[in-house]
């Protein structure tokens, strides 16, 4: 995993050094809030509904146990003893002080951590497929390219003040485990027809008020032109991107009324000057990057199969460990969402606990997932009954991947100052409802995901089933709809009628799924039933 250098640690000390004297002036009366405000926002702290919140970026979700053990020092010494890990990969703190921030920010540094671009218009975390560099199906690690869109992205001066935030995903194979196509730019690395490994370049995705698939862009990238051609595509939005409304600021505006082609064409226009600029790293600068990524020192010869004598550690197996490309070595997703929990919480001791497991099963190497859980990306196959039996111990061996109580939930009303309606007590109904793991999987792959406002960020708009908060005469109302997805097969989810009350929105979910268990086919997924069927019985058994 990349190693900060002098250059990297020096930028975030200093920073540390600028965000200590603008909170002491702030906290003296010197500076006003409105005058705070966009510098907290550079260092990612929000004000919510009660505190203060601080969000802090892990680049395309990848940490060692040495950072993931700091994480658990904050939660401990500076919040109410948890941390929310989010779908950017990233974590939030939800009660801190802010003459306290500061030393946050410090002690961040100290592990090679921080919050620069957690927030603002400008390029936010770069985000990856969480089993990126351990995938069987992959063609190439995209980490090495995510880090060099990082460095290259940091305090950009052009890219500093967008007309909007900006998000950028990379991955490496075909399954799609990071919503490319629903990204302000979104990369693929494939190979072509002449065994060639490039990118395809998708611009103009998003979710939020006015949800959009990112067409292609371009078809084929060589890999050596990655930067200048990403440059080229920031330009040309940042000169023709709306700045008179925030609601039409995205990239996604400006690629739907101009068209793809023709945005595509401004792209070729600017790339033919700014692939003359030098911009592009020599190909040695890649390879020491690269270096950072290198696969672990895997054990050969290693056992390739696992005892299933066990009922409850053979469910684990089968719900939460992945293929790895490495003979004798597993993926394991560590789930986030017990029975009723909060979506994407954890303890200090449980943070403490996965960083141990890492550092002593798993290579050092921890992942942040898009869907709020934890993945330890290395772990010897004979390693797994023990690391089974650590999690059982902390609450943290909930076989749910992707079944319908491995739920995306927002803060919500609870947190944040955005939100219409809370999204946490809904989801933890949802997966109470859903408490029996026989009959979630009996229903199988069904993702669903809870925004609290418009703003997706819980990503309702990609889900099987979404659910959108809304304000309705001052009361929550529940929007419920159908057939999105986030993966290869992007889709956007389409409202099925009117609102819910909290109660009424789970009643609905659950007639929905028993309505799919009566009309699927064998293999179907409630995706794929709804895509054969259409809606009209599933509206039939929830309006009557």
């Amino acid at each position: 995993m990349y190693k900060y250098d002098e250059y990297d640690q020096a930028i975030v000390d200093a920073r540390v050094g600028e965000f200590r004297d603008q909170v002491n002036r702030r906290i003296s009366g010197e500076m006003s809030e409105d005058q705070f405000k966009p510098l907290r926002l550079m260092n990612g702290l929000y004000l919510q509904l009660h505190a203060y919140m601080l969000r802090v970026a892990v680049p395309y979700g990848t940490m060692d146990a040495r950072q993931m053990h700091m994480l658990a020092t904050i939660a401990r010494k500076y919040d109410k003893g948890y941390g929310h890990f989010t779908t950017r990969q990233n974590i939030q703190y939800n009660w801190i002080k802010l003459d306290q921030a500061p030393d946050i920010l410090a002690e961040l540094a100290t592990v090679e951590m921080h919050a620069i671009q957690t927030s603002g218009n400008c390029i936010r975390n770069i985000s990856s497929d969480q089993f990126a560099g351990a995938a069987a199906d992959e063609v190439e690690d995209p980490r090495p390219w995510a880090e060099l869109l990082r460095q290259w992205s940091t305090f950009h001066p052009e890219f500093s003040y967008l007309p909007r935030k900006f998000k950028i995903a990379v991955i490496g194979a075909e399954e799609d485990r990071a919503a490319v196509k629903l990204h302000d730019i979104g990369l693929q690395l494939y190979r072509n027809d002449a065994g060639e490994v490039g990118f395809r370049l998708f611009a103009g995705g998003g979710m939020g008020r006015t949800p959009m698939i990112a067409p292609v862009i371009r078809e084929w990238l060589p890999k050596g032109d990655l930067l200048s051609y990403v440059e080229s595509c920031l330009r040309v939005y940042n000169r023709y991107g709306r700045r008179d409304n925030m609601y039409k600021a995205r990239i996604k505006i400006l690629v739907h009324e101009i068209g793809a082609a023709e945005y595509a064409r401004q792209v070729e226009e600017e790339w033919a000057h700014v692939k003359t600029l030098g911009l592009d790293p020599p190909a040695s600068e890649f390879e020491r990057i690269a270096g950072y990524f290198a696969p672990p020192a895997y054990d050969a010869d290693l056992p390739d199969t696992v005892d299933r004598t066990d009922p409850d550690f053979t469910l684990w197996i089968d719900q939460n460990v992945s293929a790895h490309k490495q003979p004798g070595y597993a993926v394991v997703t560590i789930s986030l969402k017990p029975a009723e929990g909060i979506p994407g919480d954890a303890s200090a001791d449980q943070i403490d606990l996965m960083a141990d497991l890492a550092d002593k099963y798993g290579h050092d190497e921890l992942r942040v997932t898009h869907a709020q859980n934890i993945v330890l990306p290395h772990v010897r196959k004979r390693d797994l009954h023990t690391i089974w039996q650590a999690l059982e111990g902390a609450g943290l061996a909930t076989p749910n991947l992707d079944l319908i109580s491995d739920i995306i939930a927002c803060p919500g009303l609870d947190y944040c100052s955005l939100a219409n309606a809370r999204s946490i007590p809904l989801a933890q109904k949802i997966a109470g409802r859903f408490a029996d793991l026989d009959r979630q999987r009996d229903v199988g792959e069904l993702k669903l995901k809870i925004s609290g406002c418009i703003n997706a960020c819980g990503h309702h708009h990609a889900g099987h089933i979404g659910i959108l908060g809304v304000d309705r005469k001052g009361e929550e109302n529940y929007q419920l709809s159908f057939g999105g997805s986030a993966a290869e097969d992007t889709s956007l989810a389409k409202i099925i009628g009117p609102g819910f009350n909290e109660d009424g929105v789970v009643d609905a979910v659950e007639k929905a799924v028993e309505t799919y268990r009566g009309l699927r086919t064998e293999g179907e997924r409630f995706l794929d039933t709804y895509r054969r069927v259409g809606l009209a019985p599933f509206k039939e058994a929830i309006y009557g």
